[in-house]
Protein backbone atom coordinates (compact mmCIF):
# COMPACT_ATOMS: atom_id res chain seq x y z
CA UNK A 1 0.00 0.00 0.00
CA UNK A 2 1.16 3.52 -0.79
CA UNK A 3 0.23 6.55 1.30
CA UNK A 4 0.87 10.28 1.04
CA UNK A 5 1.09 12.49 4.14
CA UNK A 6 1.00 16.30 4.12
CA UNK A 7 1.92 18.25 7.23
CA UNK A 8 2.27 21.82 8.39
CA UNK A 9 3.07 22.96 11.93
CA UNK A 10 5.18 25.46 13.87
CA UNK A 11 8.82 25.01 12.87
CA UNK A 12 11.00 23.27 15.46
CA UNK A 13 13.88 20.79 15.52
CA UNK A 14 13.31 17.06 15.10
CA UNK A 15 10.12 16.97 12.99
CA UNK A 16 11.56 15.11 10.01
CA UNK A 17 13.37 12.60 12.21
CA UNK A 18 10.24 11.95 14.28
CA UNK A 19 8.01 11.41 11.24
CA UNK A 20 10.44 9.19 9.34
CA UNK A 21 11.12 7.08 12.46
CA UNK A 22 7.38 6.63 12.96
CA UNK A 23 6.94 5.47 9.34
CA UNK A 24 9.85 3.06 9.71
CA UNK A 25 8.37 1.61 12.89
CA UNK A 26 5.38 0.49 10.81
CA UNK A 27 7.62 -1.07 8.17
CA UNK A 28 7.20 1.74 5.68
CA UNK A 29 9.77 2.74 3.07
CA UNK A 30 9.81 6.50 2.33
CA UNK A 31 9.98 6.92 -1.44
CA UNK A 32 9.65 10.71 -1.57
CA UNK A 33 10.13 13.51 0.94
CA UNK A 34 10.14 17.26 0.45
CA UNK A 35 9.90 20.03 3.00
CA UNK A 36 9.87 23.80 3.23
CA UNK A 37 10.17 26.28 6.08
CA UNK A 38 8.55 29.69 5.74
CA UNK A 39 10.92 31.63 7.96
CA UNK A 40 8.80 34.78 7.97
CA UNK A 41 5.94 33.06 9.77
CA UNK A 42 7.88 30.16 11.31
CA UNK A 43 5.84 27.37 9.71
CA UNK A 44 7.17 24.00 8.59
CA UNK A 45 5.63 22.21 5.58
CA UNK A 46 6.28 18.63 4.51
CA UNK A 47 5.00 16.11 2.01
CA UNK A 48 6.09 12.49 1.96
CA UNK A 49 5.17 9.29 0.16
CA UNK A 50 5.61 5.88 1.78
CA UNK A 51 5.36 2.37 0.42
CA UNK A 52 4.34 -0.46 2.74
CA UNK A 53 5.30 -3.70 1.00
CA UNK A 54 4.24 -5.79 4.01
CA UNK A 55 0.91 -5.37 5.84
CA UNK A 56 0.99 -2.31 8.11
CA UNK A 57 -2.08 -3.33 10.08
CA UNK A 58 -5.14 -1.13 10.39
CA UNK A 59 -4.93 2.22 8.64
CA UNK A 60 -7.23 3.64 11.32
CA UNK A 61 -4.76 2.49 13.98
CA UNK A 62 -1.91 4.07 12.04
CA UNK A 63 -3.78 7.39 11.90
CA UNK A 64 -4.68 7.24 15.59
CA UNK A 65 -1.09 6.56 16.63
CA UNK A 66 0.24 9.23 14.27
CA UNK A 67 -2.13 11.73 15.85
CA UNK A 68 -1.13 10.82 19.40
CA UNK A 69 2.60 10.35 18.82
CA UNK A 70 3.29 13.20 16.41
CA UNK A 71 0.38 15.48 15.57
CA UNK A 72 -0.46 16.47 19.12
CA UNK A 73 3.10 17.03 20.43
CA UNK A 74 4.12 19.04 17.34
CA UNK A 75 0.76 20.86 16.91
CA UNK A 76 0.43 19.50 13.38
CA UNK A 77 -2.28 20.07 10.82
CA UNK A 78 -2.06 16.98 8.65
CA UNK A 79 -3.86 14.66 6.28
CA UNK A 80 -3.18 11.19 4.94
CA UNK A 81 -4.28 9.68 1.64
CA UNK A 82 -4.06 6.16 0.32
CA UNK A 83 -3.56 5.54 -3.40
CA UNK A 84 -6.01 2.63 -3.30
CA UNK A 85 -8.99 4.81 -4.20
CA UNK A 86 -8.89 7.44 -7.01
CA UNK A 87 -10.29 10.89 -6.31
CA UNK A 88 -13.70 11.62 -7.77
CA UNK A 89 -13.66 14.76 -9.93
CA UNK A 90 -16.76 16.61 -11.14
CA UNK A 91 -16.40 18.99 -14.08
CA UNK A 92 -18.46 22.17 -14.41
CA UNK A 93 -18.61 23.84 -17.85
CA UNK A 94 -20.59 26.42 -19.80
CA UNK A 95 -20.15 26.78 -23.58
CA UNK A 96 -16.38 26.83 -24.19
CA UNK A 97 -15.15 23.30 -24.92
CA UNK A 98 -11.35 23.56 -25.12
CA UNK A 99 -10.59 22.84 -21.45
CA UNK A 100 -13.25 20.13 -21.27
CA UNK A 101 -11.90 18.28 -24.31
CA UNK A 102 -8.36 18.52 -22.97
CA UNK A 103 -9.24 17.13 -19.54
CA UNK A 104 -11.33 14.30 -20.94
CA UNK A 105 -8.65 13.38 -23.49
CA UNK A 106 -6.02 13.21 -20.74
CA UNK A 107 -8.42 11.21 -18.57
CA UNK A 108 -9.09 8.82 -21.45
CA UNK A 109 -5.35 8.41 -22.04
CA UNK A 110 -4.74 7.52 -18.39
CA UNK A 111 -2.91 10.76 -17.54
CA UNK A 112 -5.37 11.71 -14.80
CA UNK A 113 -5.83 9.09 -12.10
CA UNK A 114 -9.40 10.11 -11.23
CA UNK A 115 -12.98 8.98 -11.60
CA UNK A 116 -15.34 11.43 -13.33
CA UNK A 117 -18.89 10.68 -12.15
CA UNK A 118 -20.50 13.52 -14.12
CA UNK A 119 -20.21 16.78 -16.06
CA UNK A 120 -22.50 19.64 -15.06
CA UNK A 121 -23.37 22.67 -17.17
CA UNK A 122 -25.63 25.70 -17.12
CA UNK A 123 -26.08 25.18 -20.87
CA UNK A 124 -26.85 22.11 -22.98
CA UNK A 125 -24.29 22.85 -25.71
CA UNK A 126 -21.58 20.45 -24.53
CA UNK A 127 -23.77 17.44 -23.79
CA UNK A 128 -22.47 15.92 -27.04
CA UNK A 129 -18.94 15.95 -25.62
CA UNK A 130 -20.06 14.05 -22.54
CA UNK A 131 -21.74 11.49 -24.80
CA UNK A 132 -18.53 11.04 -26.79
CA UNK A 133 -16.67 10.11 -23.61
CA UNK A 134 -19.59 8.17 -22.09
CA UNK A 135 -19.84 10.39 -19.01
CA UNK A 136 -23.20 11.42 -17.47
CA UNK A 137 -24.20 15.02 -18.24
CA UNK A 138 -26.47 17.19 -16.12
CA UNK A 139 -27.99 20.40 -17.44
CA UNK A 140 -28.80 22.79 -14.60
CA UNK A 141 -29.78 26.23 -15.95
CA UNK A 142 -28.55 29.11 -13.80
CA UNK A 143 -30.15 32.56 -13.89
CA UNK A 144 -30.31 35.37 -11.37
CA UNK A 145 -33.68 34.06 -10.19
CA UNK A 146 -32.77 30.35 -10.16
CA UNK A 147 -29.18 30.50 -8.85
CA UNK A 148 -30.04 29.36 -5.32
CA UNK A 149 -32.19 26.46 -6.57
CA UNK A 150 -29.62 25.50 -9.19
CA UNK A 151 -26.76 25.43 -6.73
CA UNK A 152 -28.85 23.33 -4.35
CA UNK A 153 -29.25 20.79 -7.18
CA UNK A 154 -25.50 20.89 -7.78
CA UNK A 155 -24.73 20.22 -4.12
CA UNK A 156 -27.17 17.29 -4.09
CA UNK A 157 -25.45 15.84 -7.17
CA UNK A 158 -22.01 16.26 -5.65
CA UNK A 159 -23.04 14.52 -2.43
CA UNK A 160 -24.90 11.75 -4.25
CA UNK A 161 -21.84 10.94 -6.37
CA UNK A 162 -19.41 11.38 -3.44
CA UNK A 163 -17.33 13.94 -5.33
CA UNK A 164 -13.94 14.84 -3.84
CA UNK A 165 -13.20 17.98 -5.84
CA UNK A 166 -14.58 20.15 -8.65
CA UNK A 167 -12.94 21.57 -11.76
CA UNK A 168 -14.43 24.68 -13.32
CA UNK A 169 -13.40 24.09 -16.95
CA UNK A 170 -14.48 27.56 -18.14
CA UNK A 171 -17.67 27.58 -16.10
CA UNK A 172 -18.98 31.10 -16.61
CA UNK A 173 -20.89 31.48 -13.36
CA UNK A 174 -19.82 32.86 -10.00
CA UNK A 175 -19.71 30.09 -7.42
CA UNK A 176 -21.36 31.12 -4.15
CA UNK A 177 -20.17 30.78 -0.58
CA UNK A 178 -22.42 27.76 0.02
CA UNK A 179 -20.58 25.60 -2.50
CA UNK A 180 -17.17 27.01 -1.61
CA UNK A 181 -17.64 26.23 2.09
CA UNK A 182 -18.64 22.65 1.20
CA UNK A 183 -15.45 22.20 -0.86
CA UNK A 184 -12.72 24.40 0.67
CA UNK A 185 -9.53 24.33 -1.44
CA UNK A 186 -11.24 21.70 -3.58
CA UNK A 187 -12.66 23.84 -6.41
CA UNK A 188 -10.15 24.58 -9.18
CA UNK A 189 -10.72 27.43 -11.63
CA UNK A 190 -8.92 28.63 -14.78
CA UNK A 191 -8.87 32.07 -16.38
CA UNK A 192 -6.67 34.39 -18.42
CA UNK A 193 -4.10 36.39 -16.49
CA UNK A 194 -5.14 39.81 -17.79
CA UNK A 195 -7.05 40.47 -14.59
CA UNK A 196 -7.53 42.98 -13.10
CA UNK A 197 -6.21 45.21 -15.92
CA UNK A 198 -8.47 43.82 -18.65
CA UNK A 199 -11.71 42.69 -17.08
CA UNK A 200 -15.01 42.27 -18.86
CA UNK A 201 -16.43 40.19 -21.69
CA UNK A 202 -13.64 40.79 -24.25
CA UNK A 203 -10.32 40.86 -22.41
CA UNK A 204 -8.28 39.71 -25.42
CA UNK A 205 -9.66 42.55 -27.53
CA UNK A 206 -8.76 45.05 -24.81
CA UNK A 207 -5.29 43.57 -24.38
CA UNK A 208 -4.75 43.65 -28.15
CA UNK A 209 -5.62 47.35 -28.28
CA UNK A 210 -3.23 48.03 -25.41
CA UNK A 211 -0.40 46.24 -27.21
CA UNK A 212 0.49 43.70 -24.53
CA UNK A 213 3.56 41.56 -25.09
CA UNK A 214 2.66 38.59 -22.86
CA UNK A 215 -0.46 36.43 -22.62
CA UNK A 216 -0.95 34.30 -19.52
CA UNK A 217 -3.28 31.89 -17.76
CA UNK A 218 -3.82 31.25 -14.05
CA UNK A 219 -5.36 28.27 -12.26
CA UNK A 220 -6.32 28.71 -8.63
CA UNK A 221 -8.50 27.41 -5.84
CA UNK A 222 -11.84 29.22 -5.61
CA UNK A 223 -12.54 31.48 -2.65
CA UNK A 224 -15.31 33.95 -1.94
CA UNK A 225 -13.10 36.76 -3.24
CA UNK A 226 -13.56 36.50 -7.00
CA UNK A 227 -10.48 35.24 -8.90
CA UNK A 228 -8.26 35.90 -5.88
CA UNK A 229 -7.86 32.38 -4.46
CA UNK A 230 -4.57 30.57 -3.83
CA UNK A 231 -2.70 30.14 -7.12
CA UNK A 232 -1.82 26.59 -8.17
CA UNK A 233 -0.27 27.03 -11.62
CA UNK A 234 0.50 29.78 -14.14
CA UNK A 235 2.18 30.13 -17.51
CA UNK A 236 2.78 32.76 -20.19
CA UNK A 237 3.55 33.04 -23.90
CA UNK A 238 4.85 36.04 -25.84
CA UNK A 239 2.87 37.92 -28.48
CA UNK A 240 3.91 40.67 -30.87
CA UNK A 241 2.41 43.39 -33.06
CA UNK A 242 2.13 40.82 -35.86
CA UNK A 243 -0.45 38.73 -34.00
CA UNK A 244 -4.16 39.27 -34.54
CA UNK A 245 -6.94 39.18 -31.94
CA UNK A 246 -7.72 35.67 -33.18
CA UNK A 247 -4.07 34.71 -32.50
CA UNK A 248 -4.36 36.14 -29.00
CA UNK A 249 -7.48 34.09 -28.27
CA UNK A 250 -5.97 30.89 -29.73
CA UNK A 251 -2.77 31.26 -27.73
CA UNK A 252 -4.76 32.10 -24.60
CA UNK A 253 -6.96 29.03 -24.91
CA UNK A 254 -3.93 26.80 -25.47
CA UNK A 255 -2.42 28.15 -22.26
CA UNK A 256 -5.68 27.68 -20.36
CA UNK A 257 -5.78 23.99 -21.31
CA UNK A 258 -2.18 23.36 -20.29
CA UNK A 259 -2.29 25.33 -17.06
CA UNK A 260 -5.59 23.78 -15.92
CA UNK A 261 -4.39 20.23 -16.61
CA UNK A 262 -1.18 20.89 -14.66
CA UNK A 263 -3.16 22.27 -11.73
CA UNK A 264 -5.49 19.28 -11.71
CA UNK A 265 -2.54 16.87 -11.78
CA UNK A 266 -0.88 18.67 -8.87
CA UNK A 267 -4.10 18.46 -6.86
CA UNK A 268 -4.68 14.78 -7.71
CA UNK A 269 -1.12 13.90 -6.69
CA UNK A 270 -1.62 15.82 -3.42
CA UNK A 271 1.28 18.12 -4.22
CA UNK A 272 -0.51 21.28 -3.14
CA UNK A 273 -0.89 22.75 0.34
CA UNK A 274 -2.90 25.88 1.09
CA UNK A 275 -1.91 28.19 3.92
CA UNK A 276 -3.12 31.78 4.41
CA UNK A 277 -4.46 32.08 0.85
CA UNK A 278 -1.13 30.97 -0.56
CA UNK A 279 -0.06 27.62 -1.95
CA UNK A 280 3.00 25.51 -1.26
CA UNK A 281 3.60 23.36 -4.37
CA UNK A 282 5.81 20.28 -4.15
CA UNK A 283 6.77 19.60 -7.78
Amino acid sequence: MKITIRIHCPDQPGIISAVTSFIQSYGGNITYLDQHVDREIGVFFMRLESDFSSPMGSLDDFKEQFHKTLAQPYAMEWNLHSEDKPLRMAIFVSKYNHCLYDLLSRYNAGELAVDIPFICSNHNDLSIVAQQFDIPFYHIPITKDTKETGEKQQVELLKKHQVDFIVLARYMQIVTAKLISAYPSKIINIHHSFLPAFAGAKPYHAAFKRGVKIIGATSHYVTEELDAGPIIEQDVTRVTHSHTIKDFITKGRDLEKIVLSRAVKLHVLRKTMVYNNKTIIFY
